[in-house]
């Protein structure tokens, strides 16, 4: 079992994995997919109020928009199509847009929230991925919003047993797009060469999970570490082999917190489930994952966790959402806030502070700290239900609501 002595070196000594450096916010959860906010796009200081410079109707969805080379991308639903779109940062104009069918029935038990899509694009080498609901892997090229290569596995999914569509969003290692498709009556892991669309390597394996993936190098090997419908799964990267599981199953198979890595440890956590650290080592020719610990009161459902400063901050479901912070080594909760705090927040580390965007439209900067949650600033930002990343960059921030696509000056 790794001592917290262990997992706290590795703390001090894990550095984050970036795969496009060039750009502001160009995946899921930023340049290293830890939502940790580059400190260019991190305001000096926090005004008291922020200015509307421009807002532009994006369609529903739960897609967070990206950011490269002075554009927003942004992958939205008109039903019954989905489109992707680019906007000039600086004023709001539409440069290009592309329009798919793509209808969608939900699950009846999941018609509460919108039809997506769910997964955040990813822009890298002058290419913009998108994957949509219903399993369309898209790359366009980014400046012209051309349609490079497509593949539809529509025909693979059945709604009824995915309750809210394709969810995952792509990742790019060693130039090669990551997906996984499926829903809870299995699935496949397909890697494709990012800039021709050829297959590099499919593998059979469990239903996806509705959390996106990370890479890490674990036990010496290099891995993306993802949540099935029912598990978490260390994958080669090579060829797809998953090189460990560790059993996780949920009710409803609602996997969707994207897993922690540091170092050899993996924290994950459901509404259900709790918050796990689990430790990843080799067995023999074959790896294993082991439970270090459980915090039970921790327990996260579509709300991911930052790791700054050695301390992992996220919000939990108990009591009508709670923040907290949690020291990794342990499980130990540092501390916790009293509840009714939102129903969904997501969470990016921007320097010495939190930023907290609220499912209210409510936006709150709070400092890092071990002892308490005391928040600095609280803007109202998104003028609907919002439940994306805020987007940090030089100049301001960007907010996806149910309905717009807003920009606020610093």
């Amino acid at each position: 079992m790794t001592s917290p002595r262990t997992l706290a070196l590795a703390l001090a000594l894990s550095l984050p994995l970036s795969v496009t450096t060039f750009a502001q916010w160009p995946q899921w959860r930023g340049p290293a997919r830890d939502g940790a906010v580059p400190a260019a796009s991190v305001p000096k200081a926090w005004p008291e109020k922020l200015q509307e410079a421009w807002a532009v109707e994006a369609g529903e969805g739960y897609s967070t928009p990206v950011v490269a080379n002075g554009r927003v991308y942004v992958h939205a639903r008109r039903d019954p199509d989905e489109v992707v779109m680019a906007f000039d940062l600086a004023t709001g104009r539409q440069v290009w847009s592309d329009t798919h069918q793509a209808p969608f029935t939900k699950n009846q038990y999941a018609n509460a929230m919108a039809k997506g899509p769910n997964a955040t694009p990813l822009v890298a080498n002058g290419r913009l991925y998108t994957f949509g609901v219903t399993a369309v892997l898209t790359a366009y090229d980014a400046a012209g919003g051309k349609v490079l290569w497509r593949h539809d596995y529509t025909k693979d999914i059945d709604s009824s047993k995915l309750f809210c569509g394709t969810a995952m969003s792509p990742i790019l290692v060693d130039e090669a797009i990551i997906v996984h498709v499926g829903d809870d009556r299995g699935g496949v892991f397909r890697a494709f060469d990012a800039v021709t669309g050829k297959m590099r390597w499919e593998q059979k394996a469990p239903g996806p999970g509705y959390a996106s993936p990370v890479l890490a190098t674990m036990a010496g090997a290099k891995q993306v570490v993802m949540l099935t419908d029912k598990s978490v799964v260390g994958v080669s990267t090579s060829d797809g082999g998953i090189l460990w599981s560790f059993p996780f199953p949920d009710e409803w198979n609602e996997n969707i917190v994207t897993p922690i890595v540091i170092g050899d440890t993996v924290i994950v956590s459901g509404t259900r489930q709790g918050t796990r650290a689990l430790r990843v080592a080799p067995k023999g020719a074959a790896f294993e994952a082991t439970e270090l610990w459980h915090s039970p009161e921790t327990a996260m459902y579509m709300s991911t966790p930052v790791l700054q400063g050695g301390v992992l901050y996220g919000m939990s479901t108990r009591r009508k959402g709670q923040f907290f912070a949690l020291d990794p080594a342990t499980g130990k909760t540092l501390w916790m806030t009293e509840g009714r705090e939102a129903g969904n927040a997501h969470l990016v580390a921007a320097g010495s502070n939190l930023v907290v965007q609220l499912d209210t439209g409510d936006m709150i900067v709070a400092p890092v700290s071990k002892t308490g949650f005391t928040p600095a600033r609280r803007y109202t930002v998104g003028k609907s239900a919002t439940y994306t990343h805020p987007v940090l960059t030089p100049g301001g921030v960007l907010v996806r609501d149910q309905t717009h696509l807003r920009f606020w000056q610093w």
